[in-house]
C-alpha cells in the first residue's frame, strides 16, 4: 500500500497517526428506537454524504466512537467512510479511526476516500467481504503539516462546492424533464396537443367519425369477441371530471376492452423453471414495462389460468396490489411467452389501435392517476378492485385524432428521454469526478496542473 512520497507529503501507516477502534455488537436487548443511550451505527446503511444518521440507539455500548472520528465500513461493503459528529456506539460492521495529534479529521476522511477502491480490494471472504483490524492499521495514508492539510482541505471543498452546484443544476433539469413529460400527457388526453378531428374536418369541409360513433364500433367489436354469455360493460365513473373536448365521448375501461383479468396465485412451485416470464408488479412501470428483473416460470398446461393470464402484444398491464398500485404500461413487444401474476391486471383493448391512448390516459396525473388515487383502499398495502378498474372513465377521441396525438407524444417524449439519458450520464460523470478530485489531490496532480498553468500564463 505504500507509495513514493510526492513533494510536501510523506506516508505513514495508519496506526502511527491514528487510533483504530474496531466495532463490536452490543447485546440486542440494549437496542432501541426511541433515542435512549448513544446513537448506534452498524454499517454503511446509516451513512450519509458525510455524516451518519441514527435509526437505533444503545444503552449498553461496548465500542464507542468520539466526535471527529472517521467511521469506516469494514464489512460488505469495505471502504466507505463517514465522519462522527457525536459520541456513538459502533457495531462490528464499522471501525472508528481517531486522528492523532497533528492530523485533521477531514484530511484523514478525504485521504481514506481517495484510496477507497484499494481498501475494498483488500477485503476477503466468500459470503461477503470484510477486512481485519490489522489490515486497517497497516493502511498507508499521506501526512503533512497542519497548514498544508488546511490548504488541501480548502481546495478539495472549493472544487466539491462547484461540483455540487453542477449536480444540483442537473437534478433540477431532471425534475423539470419529468414535469414536462407529465404536462405532455395531460395535454394529450385533454385535446390540447394537436388540432382536434372536429377542427380538421371543418377546415377540410368533410364529415368525420365522432368519439361516440367510434365507441359504438368498439362495443360491437367487443361483443363479437366475447366468449360465452355476453356481459354488458359497466358505465364510466365521470364524477369530478370536466366535459371532454368536441367530438370526444366518455367511455369506461370496461367498454373499451374485451378482457380485464389477473394471473394465478398458485404457481410458486413452478418458479425458476422453463423459459416463460411471470410478470410481477415490479415489472410494471409507467408507460413502459421494465424487464431488467425476470421471474421465470413453467406453468402447468392443465391450469385453466394459464391461457387466461397469457400476455399478448397490445395488452395493458396495471398493478392492482402493493406499493406500485395504479402504475400502468403498454406491451408493445413481447419476445417471451409471458403471464401476469395475481398482483397485476391484464387489460386487453377490444381494438388494438386504442391501446396507446388508453396508456396515456391512465398514466396522466390529472386523469387516470387521479381516479386510481381516489379508488385505492387498504392500510399499508394499497389495492385496486376490478370493479373500480372497469369503471375507470376515459375521454375517447376519434381514432384519427388518437393517431395524431400518439405521433406528437412520441416525438416530445423521445426528446425528453434523450435529455434524461444525457442527465444521467452527466450525474454518473459527476460521481466519478468526485473520486477523481480526491485521487488527484493526494497525488498532487491538481497542484502540478495549477503550477503548470501558471508557468504557461506567465510565458
Amino acid at each position: 500500500m505504500s507509495a513514493a512520497a510526492p513533494t510536501g507529503l510523506h506516508w505513514q501507516q495508519l496506526e502511527k497517526v491514528a487510533t483504530v477502534v474496531m466495532g463490536q455488537s452490543p447485546p440486542s436487548s440494549a437496542y432501541n428506537t426511541v433515542g435512549e443511550g448513544l446513537p448506534f451505527f452498524q454499517g454503511k446503511a446509516e451513512f450519509g454524504a458525510f455524516h451518519p444518521t441514527a435509526a437505533k440507539w444503545c444503552t449498553a455500548p461496548t465500542k464507542i466512537a468520539q466526535p471527529g472520528d472517521v467511521l469506516m465500513s469494514i464489512r460488505a461493503p469495505v471502504g466507505p467512510t463517514n465522519l462522527a459528529t457525536e459520541r456513538c456506539c459502533i457495531g462490528r460492521g464499522l471501525a472508528a479511526i481517531r486522528p492523532g495529534e497533528g492530523v485533521r479529521s477531514k484530511w484523514l476522511l478525504y485521504a481514506l476516500r481517495s484510496i477507497e477502491r484499494s481498501i475494498d480490494a483488500l477485503g476477503t471472504g466468500t459470503t461477503f467481504k470484510a477486512i481485519s483490524g490489522e489490515t486497517v492499521r497497516q493502511l498507508s495514508v499521506p501526512v503533512a503539516s497542519l497548514d498544508h492539510q488546511d490548504s488541501v482541505i480548502a481546495e478539495i471543498e472549493k472544487q466539491f462546492s462547484r461540483l455540487h452546484d453542477a449536480v444540483d443544476n442537473l437534478k433540477r433539469v431532471k425534475v423539470n424533464a419529468e414535469r414536462y413529460k407529465a404536462s405532455v400527457l395531460n395535454a394529450a388526453v385533454e385535446g390540447r396537443l394537436v388540432p382536434s378531428e372536429a377542427e380538421v374536418a371543418r377546415r377540410e369541409g368533410r364529415t368525420y367519425e365522432t368519439g361516440t360513433q367510434f365507441l359504438q364500433r368498439i362495443l360491437e367489436t367487443r361483443r363479437s369477441q366475447w366468449k360465452g354469455k355476453y356481459k354488458k360493460p359497466v358505465s364510466p365513473e365521470i364524477n369530478g371530471f370536466s366535459n371532454p373536448p368536441e367530438g370526444w365521448t366518455w367511455a369506461s375501461l370496461d367498454q373499451l376492452t374485451s378482457k380485464i383479468t389477473s394471473g394465478s396465485r398458485d404457481w410458486s412451485p413452478f418458479y425458476g423453471k422453463g423459459r416463460s416470464i411471470f410478470v410481477l408488479a415490479q415489472n410494471v412501470r409507467p408507460l413502459t414495462p421494465d424487464f431488467s428483473v425476470r421471474q421465470f416460470v413453467d406453468p402447468p398446461m392443465s391450469d385453466s389460468s394459464r391461457e387466461r393470464s397469457r400476455i399478448q402484444v397490445g395488452d395493458l398491464l396495471a398493478t392492482i396490489v402493493g406499493a406500485n398500485t395504479g402504475q400502468v404500461c403498454l406491451i408493445e413487444g413481447m419476445p417471451w411467452d409471458s403471464y401476469v401474476c395475481q398482483s397485476v391486471a391484464l387489460i386487453r383493448p377490444a381494438l388494438l389501435g386504442i391501446a396507446t391512448f388508453i396508456n396515456y390516459w391512465l398514466n396522466s396525473d390529472e386523469h387516470g392517476k387521479r381516479y386510481f388515487g381516489g379508488c385505492m383502499y387498504g392500510q399499508g398495502r394499497p389495492h385496486l378492485s376490478f370493479e373500480q378498474l372497469m369503471a375507470t372513465p376515459i375521454a375517447l377521441p376519434p381514432i384519427a385524432e388518437q393517431t395524431r396525438i400518439a405521433d406528437e407524444v412520441d416525438r416530445r417524449l423521445s426528446l425528453a428521454t434523450e435529455i434524461a439519458v444525457e442527465i444521467e450520464l452527466n450525474l454518473n460523470r459527476a460521481s466519478s469526478t468526485h473520486q477523481s478530485i480526491l485521487q488527484q489531490t493526494f497525488s498532487c496532480e491538481l497542484r502540478a496542473r495549477r503550477n503548470s498553468a501558471g508557468v504557461q500564463a506567465n510565458t
